[in-house]
Formats: structure tokens, sequence, C-alpha cells
């Protein structure tokens, strides 16, 4: 009984750090109408950062916090711990965001202890999830009975939906809504009166985008429904277009684009009207789009010890080229991989770990354009031994002894890692794709390096194993060992050779600074395949060319925004504004 005290000492603490956090979040968050409204797209940018280092910030002062009023020999006693935990879930029992609670509690006790001390009885492995329970609150969509007048029902829905700028044309935009869903959906569906159209009470927003998210629904059918809305700046909010296709939703909510930011009075409820309408998305992606990337990282958790638990599945070294810097493992059967740092780079490559471990952690933090797999990073995972394959077993062991070791001859031990969402590489894809498959792949290669080059990256090593085809056939870039932001770079023309032995030498007769870059060189650097080299030279040889890239940088440093649309439309599908 004497504990007992300090232990709900302590879960208090624990918790008012917490409403601390989710005060600060809700403020970042319930800003971006006003950013959107005012366009504020750098603002907007800033904003999505601060929101992202929000975390860590508010863990670090909890702890602070913690060490300054406890005595450490009372604050580390493990056996302590059980029961802060237990007068923690008393606390948090009726909230309408316990499982983020939970994640927090679980994030400060991994900063005071060292991994090797978690356990369920300790911290939240296995989540209680109170949240699940019905709570009594106001209702978190709007719903909408057509009844055979979609022109009326959408009209409602754009009075309901306002903003501090007005519409720039609502009727010529509604007119064009009505037609896009009459020839989205089958004929007999505009005609059911049961139809209706159910809306998330709050809107999503993102980059220079609102979206407006739902579903359409019979008694016997449903299609997601995502309207998006741009403000162009000086006419109006503009209703872009409406998309009802599963596939395209999905995209919108993919893990190589940037958090949304929505008013969300209580996260499982809305996480699970998203999983209703997009039931291929898991929970960990669907709590990560909208900010929550440390609850989402429990859920990728929580899913893997799962899938560890109850399947006969192995670790094995991940299909492609091996990595001059990362080590790369996967599980058939999960979606993921594993890349670890090697002890030992390839001499071609100069950066350290520490760089690596830099440039990995800003992809967190930066404008992903739809075009970066976004990543987890993790400490001290431990697997058991028997979940590996020999092979990748004696290849980790070999390449990161640092990092990867054996405990007790059974457990395997990672000391620190990222997870990503596999993807085929793309030289893999080529190698199998027909010729109209080949020019897409291509065609969106040229696309994925532009698109990143105008939301301010340049990949660096931009070889086609560095990229990745999603299940949707978008390519995406996976590898950061050498990405920069792209003003940091010096794009040159190659100086014209001063005697005809300069071009035969084994040497450049030019100067070479470690940020140089010559794009006359990409083409044999890219493409070892002369038919796929013209292709794409025709596609993008725009990227050949010095002047194209220091347009960019221009474009940039004057505080232009790139504007990507993560779905289709007839306009471009990029542009700096």
């Amino acid at each position: 009984m004497v504990q007992q005290l300090p232990a709900a000492d302590i879960a208090r603490q624990i918790l008012d750090g917490f409403d601390d956090y989710r005060a600060h979040f809700r403020e970042i968050t319930n800003g971006a109408r006003a950013r959107f409204e005012q366009a504020q797209w750098q603002e907007i940018q800033a904003a999505s950062a601060a929101r992202i280092n929000l975390y860590e910030e508010k863990v670090g002062e909890v702890v602070g916090g913690l060490q300054g009023r406890f005595s450490n020999e009372m604050l580390l006693d493990v056996d302590l711990w059980p029961l802060v935990k237990s007068a923690y879930i008393t606390l948090i029992d009726l909230r309408f965001d316990d499982e983020l609670a939970e994640t927090w509690f679980n994030s400060i006790f991994c900063n005071l202890f060292s991994h090797d001390q978690i356990s369920d009885g300790r911290m939240f492995i296995h989540t209680t999830r109170p949240s699940l329970r019905p709570h009594a609150s106001a209702p978190q969509t709007r719903s909408y009975q057509p009844n055979a007048d979609l022109q009326g029902a959408l009209q409602q829905i754009f009075t309901d939906y306002t903003f501090g700028v007005a519409y720039e044309d609502l009727q010529r935009d509604i007119d064009r809504l009505e037609a896009q869903l009459r020839a989205s959906l089958p004929d007999w569906v505009c005609k059911d009166p049961e139809l209706c159209i159910e809306l998330f009470s709050s809107t999503l927003y993102r980059n220079k985008g609102a979206y407006l998210v739902g579903r359409i629904y019979t008694r016997d059918e449903q299609w997601p429904l995502v309207i998006p809305l741009l403000h162009r700046e000086g006419k109006g909010i503009q209703i872009d277009t409406l998309i009802t296709d599963e596939a395209e939703v999905s995209i919108i909510f993919s893990f190589t684009r940037s958090y949304f930011m929505v008013q969300v009075e209580i996260p499982a409820e809305f996480i699970g009207f998203l999983k209703r309408i997009l039931p291929g998305k898991h929970i960990a992606e669907l709590y990560t789009s909208i900010g929550f990337y440390k609850h989402g990282k429990s859920e990728f958790y929580r899913s893997l010890i799962n899938h560890l638990a109850t399947t006969d599945d192995k670790f094995i070294m991940a299909p492609g080229v091996r990595g001059m810097v990362m080590s790369v493992f996967t599980l058939p059967g999960f979606n993921t991989v594993f890349k670890i740092i090697k002890d030992r780079f390839s001499p071609s490559k100069n950066v350290d770990r520490g760089t690596v471990i830099e440039k990995y952690r800003l992809v967190k933090s930066v404008d992903r354009v739809g075009r970066m797999a976004d990543t987890q990073e993790f400490a001290d995972f431990r697997f058991p031994k028997s979940k590996f394959e020999p092979e990748c077993l004696a290849e980790l062991l070999e390449v990161a002894p640092s990092t990867v070791e054996i405990e007790n001859d059974d457990t395997v031990l990672i000391r620190h890692c990222w997870t990503e969402r596999r993807m085929t590489p793309l030289n893999i894809y080529l190698e199998s794709a027909n010729e109209a498959q080949v020019r897409e792949a291509l065609e969106d290669y040229g696309l994925a390096i532009k698109q990143l080059a105008a939301a301010n990256i340049f990949p660096g090593d931009m070889l086609l194993k560095n990229f990745g085809v999603t299940r949707h056939g978008r390519v995406v870039f996976y590898d950061y060992d050498e990405i920069c932001f792209l003003t940091e770079a010096n794009f040159r023309r190659i100086p014209p050779p001063r005697y005809p032995e300069d071009e035969m030498a084994s040497e450049p007769w030019y100067s070479v600074a470690p940020l140089d870059v010559f794009p006359e060189e990409f083409p044999p650097f890219l493409f070892a395949d002369i038919g796929q080299r013209r292709l794409f030279s025709k596609l993008h040889g725009d990227l050949y060319d010095a002047d194209y890239w220091k347009g960019l940088q221009e474009a940039i440093r004057a505080g232009k925004v790139i504007d990507v649309f993560p779905y289709r439309r007839k306009e471009p599908a990029s542009s700096i504004e």
C-alpha cells in the first residue's frame, strides 16, 4: 500500500502530459481550416512538420518532469510499474482517445527503461481497448438521402460545408459533380429511394487541398466517396472532382503521403468509419494517415507479433539487388520490409551511419507528395531465432553484427531498424513487364522524380532499384541514404574538353564538389537497357538538362509550393503555383 500513492501520482503526471500533448496537437490541427482559407501554403508545410515533432518534444517534457519530481530509485523500480499501469487504466477508462493514451504511456515507459524491461504487465503490449465500447457522443457524420434528387442533396451538402472564402461557382461545380456521380455508379443506384450519402462531419486538410470523405450506400451495396476542394487564390473555393473508386480513394490515404489534419472527437470511431469504406487498409495505416503515427506504430507492432504467433512465416532476405548501405529482409506473408544499416558501406558511398539515420528521419517531416514511402523507426526488436531462415540470419549477422545479435541461443535482437511497405523493385518489375507496362512505369518513374524535385527533394541515387511499384501501379522512391533538399544540390553542365585527350582520360578534366550533379550523365547511369534509355529520353528528356533543375530551384527559393494531386483529374498531375 505504501507504493500505491506514488504509482497513482506517476500515472496522473503521465496523463497530464498526454492532455498537454493532445491540446497542442488539436491547436495545430484546428488551424488547418484558416490556413487553407488564407492560402498559407508554406505555413501548412511548417505546421505539418511541427505536429510530427510535437510528440517527441512532449514525451521529453514529461520524462523530465517525472525525473525532477521522483527519485531515480522509485521511478526506475520496474516492480512499481504494474501499479502505475493499473492506476493509469482507471484514469483513461472513459476517455474518447484512450487507445492513444495507451501508446503515450508506452512512449514514456520506453524513454525511462531499456527495451529489455518491456512486458505486458508494465505497459500496453496488447491494448485494453476500452475505446471499442460505445461512447455517448454527438454523431461524427452527416447523412443525406437524395430520394432521386441528387441535385438537391448536393446543394444541401455544400450548404452545410462552407468556408470563410466563397465558392467560385457552386452551381457549375454541383452540375459537374452530379454528372460524374451518375456516370460512376450503376443507373439503378441513383433511383434507389434508400440511397444515402454519408460524410464525416469534419473536413480533412492536407497540403493545398481540403477533402470531404464518406460513402454512398444502399441497403446492399456501398461505395467510398471523396470530394476534393481547392482554393484558387483570388477566385474562391473550387470543387475539383468526385471520387467513388476504392483504389483511387485508397491512394489518397496512401503510406506515401503527408498526414491529414482533421478534427476528430473519437479517433477509434473515425478509424472504424474509414475502415468500412477502405476495408483493404490496415488500421495502423489509417491512424498514421491522420497524424497519429505513433499509435499507427503500436498497431503495426501488434499485427506483426500476432502474425508471427499465428503463422509459420519466416524472415528471408528481400528480393532485389543487395543494398550498399542497408540490408533488407522481409516476411513473405507480411507486406513490410525491415531495413538495417550495415556496419560497412560500399566504398562508392560517401555517407556515415549518423548521416543515414538523419536522412531517414528527414523523410518523416517532409512532404512526400505520394512519391516516398513512409517509415517507422524501431529499437530493440526481439524475434524468436526459429522465425529466421538460416541464410537470412547468417547474412544479417555478417553485414551488421553491431545491430543484429543472438541472445540466449534462441532470440534474435535487432537493435535498430526501419520498416517500410513492401513494393516490387522497379528494375525487377521492368524485367517481366510488357511494352505497355514498361512505358507506363517509365512515365511514372519520371513523374516521381519531377514531383519529388518540385517538393524540394533530390533523391540522389536515382537507380531503378531504389524505386518500387505499388499494388496500384505507382512508382515510389524508398532508398533515402543519399537524399538531400533540391536547393542544396549544384546542377552543372559538363564543360567542353580542353583537349581531345581529356575525353580519353580516366579522371574528369573538371572539378567535382560533393554536391555537384551533372544531369547529362544520367542516361547511361540510370539505364543499361538501350531501349529503355531511349524511351525515357522521349518521355522525360528534360531531366537531363541542368537548366530544368535550376528552374525548379529558383521556383522553390521564390516560395512556390507544389500542388501534386493524389487522384486523377483533367488538368496536369502537378504544377508549381
